[in-house]
């Protein structure tokens, strides 16, 4: 287990290292259009009908997100006030889930469904595994098939939750590509730099699936051996 999480410990960060050199690189080129960041959400949002969402700006690099609580397109200082290729992609990727919300797209909807459920099976994986590390003599002194059926429910819950991540976030990202290079916010260059961009932000997501779903076969494994003992 500890080979499997530091194995995809490495790869995810050498994706988001590899994201993060890809932003700076486009975020040196500027746009032919010369809007920012917070002006191509705000004309995706209006072309798409969405007049309750904010576009705010939030502290941190890459910290870009959308809340469906608040309804706010949430963009860090380089894509708010950033006229780049890369500041287009984020900013339009991030309306793309606000679309996504208004259009009562299936997969967000689930996933933000499944968001409680995540977050008290992520906690008590932890607890177990804590538990497990610190006091394992006591709890191997329990039923361990128990523990493992929950530590695989959880992990289930946790692994299901990443992969319906993948197609809300690919969506996005094919909504705002569509949508820019629609506008005409892009040339084709630059639509090839914020498809770039995009493609390595998807990639952390991907990891992050794999990772969970060799995680909850590796417990599988764990809590079928058991069966068999």
């Amino acid at each position: 287990m500890l080979i499997i999480l530091i194995v995809f410990m490495i790869v995810g960060f050498l994706v988001s290292n590899r994201l993060k050199s890809k932003f700076k690189k486009y975020a040196q080129v500027g746009l032919q259009s010369g809007l920012s960041g917070r002006e191509i959400a705000e004309l995706m949002l209006r072309d798409n009908g969405i007049y309750d969402v904010k576009v705010v700006s939030v502290q941190g690099q890459l910290t870009d997100h959308y809340n469906p609580a608040n309804k706010t397109v949430n963009l860090s200082p380089e894509v708010y006030g950033g006229r780049s290729a890369a500041a287009a992609a984020v900013a339009a990727h991030e309306c793309g889930h606000a679309v996504q919300h208004a259009t009562a797209y299936s997969f967000l909807r689930f996933r933000s469904a499944m968001v409680p459920i995540q977050n008290v099976s992520a906690r008590v994986l932890n607890f177990l595994m804590i538990g497990m590390f610190l006091f394992g003599g006591m709890v191997y002194a329990m039923n361990m098939q128990t523990i493992f059926l929950v530590i695989v429910a959880a992990q289930a819950v946790i692994t299901l939750f990443a992969l319906v991540t993948l197609p809300v976030e690919f969506d996005a990202s094919k909504r705002a590509l569509a949508w820019i290079d629609q506008r005409g916010i892009v040339t084709s260059q630059e639509h090839a730099m914020a498809k770039d961009a995009l493609h390595w932000a998807a990639m952390t997501y991907v990891v992050a699936a794999i990772s969970a779903i060799t995680q909850l076969l590796y417990f599988v494994m764990l809590f079928m051996g058991g069966s068999r003992d």
